[in-house]
């Protein structure tokens, strides 16, 4: 390998190492480190997360990770010295005090791949680093010298991304009916010869089949509730007859998650259905929101010198990856989760259709966007695989002509998928969102976000009336809030009428809400409205109607020019009037959601929903002021516009029922209670013999409220453990001190901890450390209570640091009023252990015990385990005696050495 002279820094709660050119290695203090970075340029791995472990966020240096997404974008590896030693063929260092030593190993590795004549990701390699040398990113002259010029000039990005091409429209799906029988020899194709055959698999097949037939009667869905136990293999059990169908019948099957994790894992199952890679990639599509997509418009203008700084250098390298992404999903797609992260997020948001501006038609790389790719996909596609909210939306708003079998996946959080989706909050944030829509840019913000005027210019000086109704538009959203509008709130000072409102709302949060000193958002019902908020809530609502009617006939103009198709109306024309007629009817059905509303306050309440005023906060200061309007029942509207229309749904997981529940909750939280006729029931047991394999430690002797016995617990258990645990926090501020009182302590002991919160990493990348290595603990909030699939060794400990009782905001106190009251929180609570006990046993082998550090915990919750589990209720020097014993038992799943994090 060619040397590389170049001093190296690796800091992790243990300690801190400095390697000079040289390669010898030493232990520095932290004042000398942040000097030696500071005069000189450093390899690092991660500078963000090294800048934190030294307590210098600005610290900056030669990142690894950003060379390994130059040289091989799309390509996953584990943001660690030992998973990116992995992905590059190298042994990882014994120890962390060899890290800093190898660190110039990988930069050896990754810069002779630039010689490697079978380079895949060559092309475009020589040009982007020339742009990256001229914005001054530190790695480009050594990328240089190893890089040699291309022959010949090297094509753009944008002409080298493929075109989709436009189809026929699929023919309506043939009428067929799937049976019993045929699912299970699918199944028993599926699941290969020498498979173990399940039971319970096989039965669910049977079952699921029955979901694949011509419906009774309009309105009328096939419907079956499928509470499969982990291990049952419930994802092959329904797309064995899916699939059947969709090839027999020549339909679409949508395969609707909550996670992405599910997501990947449904993918990866797709070369079971399909050997052949092109086939697979007809037959199966990943769909996904428009914001998750790199948005190429927005891509170009920032590469072309709408960023600057470290933005710029984030845009050229997620231009490498556009050049070889499977789907340009930056979301949980082929996009490495910890490369935002690595430029602390800047711009990262700004390269996806987040606001809905896309001119669709109108963009100059519409044949190659990523976002219509994959609609065409999905709309040739046997399987479709999405999530709750992409459905939901399609459905509500007759997209993608109907889907008439769903599978929901992940059944269990259909009811929180469906509150978001059928939510309505009108705040300053929204707000100022459509004024600057319509209005446009007001500063001198650098990017290409134009205002409505500004993209049909030309359109209305050939029309008259859609011109005047423009004008009208623009002037009438100039009395939304705009820049500095929370701090005129604060002032006493608000300008225009829905300022005038929200600063209304504010105050009377202010007045009525508890808690004021929690440094978290405040809230409080929408009731007993004074005279002041009901006047102030009229003149936003006059403010909004004045939009909605230029708006409206805006809309009818375009609409009567498309159809009228005049001379000037060429083919960029009217591509842009497409794509504002798009987006025009996007913000109408959210301004007649505000409207409905406002118009409510000071009116007869709406039992069929909850009414709030919020001021949400973060770390004590305030980001938004907003009424928020929620179904109590949010199921009411999944059932009307999702299931009734469907001809067969499927809905299935682990926990329908909630954890220790009963099928009336299922079918409650589903919507299915909903409809005309009544769903079937499926039920199979995990086939893991939970008597043996797991068990539940309810700790006696811990003090609620003392952190400092927290974190000793905390602390104690994972070194009993041997690291391997997931510790899961129902409040932010606790994981934070925890986290702070143990990562040192544990990282001496050679067991690494990493944290939700805490880490400048996504959710996912931390799962992805936390599985590479056994020795690795983890602590989170709920993000990481569900989704999250660690088999093996690598999770052999779940702690809670108490019972995760619902918190007790205006829309839980409705719903539990309307519910059973304190039936209603147990419901809630036993879903939740369900879920995070369900992370502990995943495949055979599994072994696991789960803590929990409260002695408060009610003997009726323990019903949300699988009944086999043994429960203890220890104090906590017998619970860290048996957890140890425990790890004792399987001491060779256990690497000999640890591998540096």
């Amino acid at each position: 390998m060619t040397a590389v002279p170049l001093p190296a820094l690796h800091a992790t709660h243990a300690g801190i190492w400095l390697s000079a050119g040289d390669g010898a290695a030493r232990e520095a203090q932290r004042g000398e480190a942040i000097a030696r970075a500071a005069e000189t340029p450093h390899i690092l791995l991660n500078a963000p997360l090294v800048g934190q472990r030294l307590g210098y966020p600005d610290l900056s240096g030669l990142d690894l990770l950003e060379l390994f997404a130059f040289i091989h974008p799309a390509r996953f590896a584990v943001p660690t010295v030992a998973g990116l030693s992995r992905a590059l063929g190298l042994t990882p260092p014994a120890a962390e005090s060899d890290a800093a030593t190898h660190l110039r190993a990988i930069a050896e590795r990754l810069l002779d791949g630039l010689t490697d004549p079978d380079w895949p990701e060559r092309e475009g390699a020589w040009t982007a680093n020339a742009t990256l040398h001229r914005i001054g990113w530190g790695w480009a002259p050594l990328v240089a010298a190893r890089l040699a010029r291309p022959e010949a000039g090297e094509r753009m990005l944008f002409s080298r991304l493929p075109l989709w091409e436009e189809a026929a429209e699929r023919p309506p799906p043939r009428t067929i009916s799937v049976t019993a029988a045929d699912a299970e020899t699918r199944l028993a194709v599926l699941t290969g010869a020498g498979s173990e055959p399940r039971e319970g698999q096989r039965a669910m097949a049977a079952a699921a089949a029955g979901l694949f037939a011509p419906r009774r009667a309009e309105g009328t869905p096939n419907l079956l509730l499928a509470e499969a136990g982990t291990g049952i293999g419930k994802t092959l059990a329904y797309l064995a007859p899916a699939s059947l169908w969709a090839a027999e019948a020549g339909g679409t099957v949508w395969i609707s998650t909550f996670t992405k994790a599910l997501q990947r894992q449904l993918d990866a199952e797709g070369a079971r259905l399909f050997a052949d890679k092109d086939e697979r990639t007809r037959k199966i599509a990943i769909r996904k929101g428009r914001e998750n997509y790199l948005c190429l418009l927005n891509l170009e203008d920032a590469m072309q010198g709408a960023f600057a700084g470290r933005a710029a250098i984030l845009a050229h390298l997620v231009g490498r990856w556009a050049a070889y992404t499977r789907d340009g999903d930056m979301v949980g797609g082929d996009l490495p989760g910890w490369l935002p992260s690595l430029f602390r997020r800047a711009g990262a948001a700004a390269l996806t259709d987040r606001r809905g501006e896309c001119v669709y038609a109108g963009c100059p790389h519409y044949r190659r966007c990523f976002i219509e790719r994959s609609e065409r996909a999905g709309r040739a596609a046997d399987l479709v695989i999405a999530n709750h909210a992409l459905v939901m939306i399609n459905a509500a708003r007759g997209r993608e002509g109907g889907t008439p079998y769903i599978v929901f996946d992940e059944g269990h959080h259909l009811f929180d998928a469906a509150d978001s989706t059928f939510a309505v909050a009108f705040g300053g944030q929204e707000a100022i969102e459509m004024r600057r829509w319509i209005v446009g840019p007001e500063s001198r913000a650098r990017g290409r976000r134009r205002g409505l005027a500004a993209r049909l210019m030309d359109v209305a000086s050939y029309d008259d009336e859609g011109a005047l109704a423009l004008d009208a538009a623009v002037e009438a959203a100039r009395s939304f809030p705009s820049d500095g509008w929370l701090q005129r709130l604060a002032e006493g000072d608000p300008f225009g009428p829905v300022e005038a409102l929200l600063a209304e709302v504010r105050g009377t949060v202010y007045a009525r809400a508890k808690a004021q000193d929690a440094g978290y958002g405040l809230e409080t019902e929408l009731a007993e409205p004074d005279g002041a908020l009901v006047a102030k809530a009229a003149g936003a609502l006059e403010a909004l109607e004045a939009l909605q009617k230029p708006l409206a006939a805006l809309a009818r103009r375009l609409e009567a020019v498309l159809e009228a198709a005049p001379d000037w109306l060429d083919a960029q024309a009217r591509a842009r009037v497409e794509g504002a007629i798009h987006g025009l009817t996007w913000r109408r059905e959210t301004l007649a959601a505000w409207i409905a509303l406002l118009g409510r306050i000071g009116g007869t309440a709406d039992p069929e929903f909850v009414d709030w005023l919020a001021i949400e906060r973060a770390e004590g200061r305030e980001y938004d002021v907003a009424i928020h309007r929620r179904w109590l029942d949010p199921t009411r509207p999944l059932a009307a516009a999702v299931l009734a229309p469907a001809h067969g749904v499927l809905f299935t997981s682990a926990t329908l029922r909630g954890g220790g529940g009963d099928w009336p909750v299922a079918e409650r939280r589903t919507g299915t209670v909903h409809l005309p006729a009544p769903a079937r029931l499926f039920e199979a047991d995990s086939p893991f013999d939970y008597a043996r394999c797991a068990e539940v430690l309810v700790v006696t002797d811990l003090k609620p409220g003392d952190l400092a016995a927290l974190a000793g617990a905390y602390g104690r258990l994972i070194e009993a453990a041997g690291g391997g645990t997931l510790g899961l926090f129902t409040a932010i501020q606790r994981l934070k001190a925890v986290h702070a009182r143990i990562a040192d302590r544990l990282a001496r002991a050679g067991l690494p901890l990493i944290a939700q919160h805490v880490d400048p990493m996504d959710a996912g990348t931390l799962v992805d450390i936390f599985r590479d290595d056994p020795r690795t603990s983890l602590l989170g909030t709920d993000a990481l209570r569900d989704g999250v699939d660690v088999p093996g060794e690598s999770l052999r400990l779940v702690v809670m640091e108490r019972v995760p009782w619902p918190r007790p905001t205006v829309l839980h106190a409705a719903r539990r009023m309307a519910n059973g009251g304190s039936a209603y929180d147990d419901r809630v609570v036993q879903a939740r252990l369900a879920q995070a006990f369900g992370r502990l046993i995943r495949r055979n082998g599994d072994r696991g015990q789960f803590v929990i550090l409260s002695a408060a915990m009610p003997s009726r919750l323990l019903a949300a385990f699988p009944p086999q589990v043994p429960v203890h209720r220890v104090p906590l020097d017998l619970a860290i005696a048996r957890v140890a014993a425990a790890s004792a038992r399987a001491p060779a799943a256990l690497p000999a050495t640890t591998a540096p994090a």
